[in-house]
């Protein structure tokens, strides 16, 4: 795509109107299935950049690089392709790195990966020879020449553009902030939050960042923080991250608003849900931070909260 397509990217990010779209190949030979809905809803004008998930929960999945070449191919958008520290070890993932250079697929969201224990793959087992830190360096050595061991590169790869992602609550402030500034300090260009689920806790997450961010003063003062969001349209789903999901905080109001809608039908809780969610994905907009929408591959979700603010 040429380097143009990543400097928009980074100027849009910088001017902190991103919008970007996760997406989760199925477990299929085929990614056709996404790229058809995306394109049926005419989303990829509406947005800046999309993310590929990387078997997520562990289970198989198709892969996450052939899933961005054909999204990227497809939209000529730039995509974040997930890469995860559980199935590769180091060789293997700076193997995938030089050939995804040459295919143009340059931007990543590195994360450490779920726990092969969740696998639906009986007898799979984690690699995990390093946390994501470890190949966001790996990435800050390849826009140097040199692989991981130091030894230079033959043929130098273009750049590549890290991201990374953070948890979006912590009950200690300190240790989260810890976190986000080792990934900052390692090259990460953005940080993806899990979801929020009201103003003031994208607010305080905000001031977390900026405060992460504080004693650098080169290129890494420009990190942004990317605020995940994802419509809530299910009682169950808002109860089970409540109690089962660290690192996110679905305030009362959410599961109240979500438990009086339940009593009357699905749609009724449907429609409650996406109200609430639109009315936050609006005020985060209007506060001009960068929005990563995450929807469960329910795209027409994505829409109407992109039609609505």
């Amino acid at each position: 795509m040429g380097d143009r397509v990543f400097e928009t990217l980074i100027e849009r990010l910088a001017s902190r109107q991103w919008l970007s779209l996760e997406t989760t190949p199925g477990k299929s030979a085929s990614f056709d299935p996404v790229i058809d809905r995306l394109r049926e809803l005419d989303l990829p004008r509406r947005l800046d950049a999309f993310t590929v998930t990387d078997n997520p929960l562990a289970k198989l999945r198709y892969g996450s690089l052939f899933g961005a070449m054909r999204l990227q191919n497809a939209f000529h958008k730039p995509v974040l392709a997930t890469l995860s520290m559980r199935d590769r070890n180091l060789i293997g993932l700076q193997s995938d790195l030089l050939g995804c250079n040459e295919a143009d697929i340059r931007s990543f969201l590195v994360v450490t990966g779920d726990p092969a224990t969740l696998s639906d793959q009986p007898r799979a087992k984690g690699v995990f020879e390093a946390n994501s830190i470890e190949l966001l360096k790996i990435m800050s050595y390849f826009n140097r020449g040199i692989d991981y061991a130091g030894k230079a590169i033959n043929t130098p790869p273009k750049p590549i553009y890290p991201f990374a992602v953070t948890n979006a609550y912590a009950k200690n402030a300190s240790t989260l902030k810890r976190k986000m500034q080792k990934k900052i300090e390692n090259g990460a260009l953005g940080l993806i939050s899990q979801p929020i689920f009201s103003l003031e806790d994208a607010r305080g997450l905000m001031k977390l960042f900026e405060e992460a961010k504080a004693p650098y003063h080169d290129h890494r003062k420009e990190a942004q923080l990317i605020l995940g969001l994802f419509p809530l349209t299910r009682l169950k789903t808002a109860q089970f991250i409540s109690a089962h999901v660290p690192g996110i905080h679905v305030p009362d109001r959410w599961l109240s608003a979500l438990f009086e809608a339940n009593k009357s039908g699905e749609e009724a809780e449907k429609r409650v849900g996406l109200e609430m969610s639109q009315a936050l994905f609006s005020a985060l907009r209007r506060e001009g931070w960068p929005v990563h929408l995450m929807t469960a591959n329910r795209f027409e979700n994505a829409l109407a909260l992109i039609e609505a603010a």
